[in-house]
């Protein structure tokens, strides 16, 4: 078994700290969960380090810049 990144680890953490706390409630929209947690952070971080420039930060998170344009308002983390 190959060893998980830091990040991995804190993927599988917080989902376990979610069953848990389901007591036993079935779950339902995990994916979209997870996504919609997950990416406006992604986002914003990615931003932030590429200076805001949205040309490079589409091209490091390997997306479309329209793409990142249109998650960017969607997070309403541009206007």
């Amino acid at each position: 078994m190959s060893k998980k990144s830091p990040l991995e680890q804190c993927v599988i953490d917080g989902l376990e700290a979610y069953f848990r706390d389901l007591n036993g409630t079935e779950p339902h929209g995990i994916h979209a969960m997870v996504m919609q947690t997950v990416e406006k952070p992604l986002l914003a971080t990615v931003m932030r380090h590429a200076q805001d420039n949205q040309s490079l930060a589409a091209d490091w998170l390997g997306i479309n810049r329209n793409t990142l344009r249109k998650k960017l308002k969607d997070h309403k983390l541009i206007k």
